[in-house]
């Protein structure tokens, strides 16, 4: 049987990450078999590129020259680790995916739909996510946590975080309208809540449409 795929969406600082690895947690002390991955990453050369895209000293480029280093980390990405997984039954949690590329390089980078739809059929094909959880919100918030999160670990702030409050204002918009047009697979979470009630929401909405426990 078919292994679940599972992705977690949103702007910087959002929560993402943790509640991903939270899931994640839940979903092995209920006797299911999980990997947990990201993008971009979660191969060995999708790493290195996740490197060269997020290192701040990184010569500015086009949004088509970004989305072409994602695709190429996610072309590794799919076929190396997350087919693999789904076809052994196991379950995908992944922070981030094509949704990010959508709303990045599309909705505040500018690119076409026409290019990414393409792009997407050649590099994840079927491999689509089963259900995706966007966690929403106010970006100035998001960009608040990241910062204090770099300074608590000693963390650089990455190419992204850097970029003005008005790119994250788009990329929450982006988020919002792709998650308007997809209800069926993409759930919006208020991220402003505590961190254990989001994930409750999270293993509520798991249940209601994938039949989760």
């Amino acid at each position: 049987m078919r292994g679940k795929f599972i992705t977690f969406e949103g702007g910087e600082g959002s929560g993402k990450s943790t509640q991903a690895r939270l899931l994640a947690e839940h979903l092995r002390a209920l006797g299911r078999t999980v990997i947990e991955t990201r993008e971009p990453g979660g191969s060995p050369f999708a790493e290195r590129v996740r490197a060269f895209i997020l290192d701040p000293t990184t010569p500015p480029h086009a949004p088509l020259s970004e989305a072409l280093l994602f695709s190429a980390a996610r072309a590794d990405h799919v076929a190396g680790t997350i087919r693999p997984a789904l076809a052994a039954g196991t379950w995908v949690v992944c922070d981030r995916f094509t949704d990010s590329t959508r709303v990045y390089q599309g909705a505040a980078g500018g690119l076409s739909s026409d290019v990414l739809d393409e792009l997407e059929r050649i590099v994840v094909g079927p491999t689509r996510p089963d259900l995706t959880f966007l966690l929403d919100l106010d970006p100035a918030s998001g960009l608040g946590r990241a910062q204090r999160r770099a300074v608590a670990t000693g963390a650089p702030t990455d190419a992204y975080e850097a970029r003005d409050l008005a790119y994250h204002e788009r990329l929450r918009r982006g988020f919002l309208d792709l998650a308007r047009g997809s209800p069926g697979r993409l759930v919006v979470v208020d991220a402003g809540a505590a961190v254990h009630v989001i994930a409750n929401q999270i293993r509520t909405h798991l249940a209601e449409r994938l039949g989760a426990p």
